[in-house]
């Protein structure tokens, strides 16, 4: 019996300091869930119309991770974070493939390396009422439909502190890809401002030897370039909130090829009573196209997008969403649906109906 008990008391010795140890630097899982019910089509233009259809659908990229923090003394900080999505509508997810990394944070800023949102994606968030993995959300024609809401693999990314309300953020992806014709970079930058009732954000990427045609998708293009610009605004006025957003895109895919610069507005008003909020969101879209040659005609795809949506919450946790989302082209426009794009030809227009919910843990 005594054997058994200085083993038991052996035991107990070695594992309270790991013990201790977490409770002083506490490693968290967190989560979100989030599933809506989809209804969705598309008609207009000359191609044949996509008929309706029902779809339930993971929105808002549900998710799970886990992060912690080790205090390493005199106001230095390291910190890991580990996120993955997975889809409740069904089991495609890939392992590891949201925000995840290692750094160290302190008086001069923060650092990170591993997978993490570029910059210029973290702006265009923070002015989306909708998340931009619903179909309403800002990536519908935003963000050069998608191509400038990165999540980079293999970056280097710094957060300054905040200073007066202002904060800036840098990221560098590894050039992992060059090969003897191309060397792929991505740089991607932001400045912040938030003070009391009012944001504003700047924010400029920079793909080199990379390039996306208007209807194509991306490619490594020995000196091609495409930069993009971004300047967001929001105040909160009482129970309302007024967000802009407007881009700008210069795109070079080298030779003879022209591309014509693409500008983008968002416009969002939202009214917010006790549990209810109020969302209405539109955006616009223009040119973008590409052309053998500068005399080659010039076609300019045009898309805009009008959204209202409707949140109850429940809790500061669980929220009930209902969305709907239309859509309308030019006859060379494309756009489509934040996510779940629909299938379709140039000049057609879907438009969608949603309701989910969303919990957060």
């Amino acid at each position: 019996m005594k054997t058994k008990i200085i083993a038991l008391a052996v035991a107990a010795a070695s594992v309270a300091p790991a013990a201790m140890a977490q409770t002083a630097n506490p490693v968290t899982l967190y989560g979100r869930v989030y599933v809506a019910f989809e209804n969705v089509k598309a008609d207009g233009g000359t191609a044949a119309p996509v008929a309706s259809r029902n779809r339930v659908q993971n929105y808002g990229s549900s998710l799970l991770g886990v992060r912690g923090v080790e205090d390493l003394g005199g106001g230095l900080q390291a910190f890991f974070q580990l996120e993955t999505e997975f889809r409740p509508d069904n089991n495609n997810s890939t392992f590891g493939n949201r925000n995840s990394g290692v750094g160290l944070k302190g008086d001069f800023g923060t650092i990170v390396l591993g997978r993490w949102d570029a910059p210029y994606k973290t702006v265009g968030q923070r002015f989306d009422q909708f998340s931009n993995t619903t179909l309403a959300g800002y990536t519908a024609v935003m963000a050069d439909s998608g191509n400038f809401s990165r999540r980079e693999q293999n970056v280097v990314e710094y957060w300054s502190p905040e200073f007066s309300g202002f904060q800036a953020r840098a990221s560098y992806t590894a050039n992992e890809g060059k090969t003897a014709t191309v060397n792929p970079v991505v740089t991607s930058l932001s400045v912040n401002y938030d003070r009391g009732p009012v944001s504003v954000s700047y924010a400029y990427e920079k793909h080199k030897d990379i390039f996306k045609d208007y209807t194509g998708s991306v490619a490594n293009v020995a000196g091609a370039s495409e930069v993009g610009q971004m300047l967001g605004a929001a105040v909160k006025l009482g129970a309302f909130e007024l967000r802009a957003l407007v881009e700008k895109f210069n795109k070079n895919r080298g030779g003879t090829t022209v591309t014509s610069d693409q500008r983008s507005q968002m416009l969002s008003l939202s009214y917010t009573v006790g549990k209810n909020e109020f969302v209405y969101q539109m955006q616009r879209s223009k040119d973008g196209a590409t052309r053998a040659n500068a005399a080659a005609a010039l076609t300019e795809p045009e898309a805009k997008v009008d959204s209202v949506g409707y949140f109850y919450r429940f809790s500061r946790r669980t929220t009930l969403v209902a969305l709907y989302a239309t859509v309308k082209n030019n006859t060379f426009g494309r756009g489509n649906f934040g996510a779940g794009d629909l299938t379709i030809a140039a000049g057609q227009d879907p438009r969608g109906f949603a309701i989910g919910l969303r919990h957060t843990f």
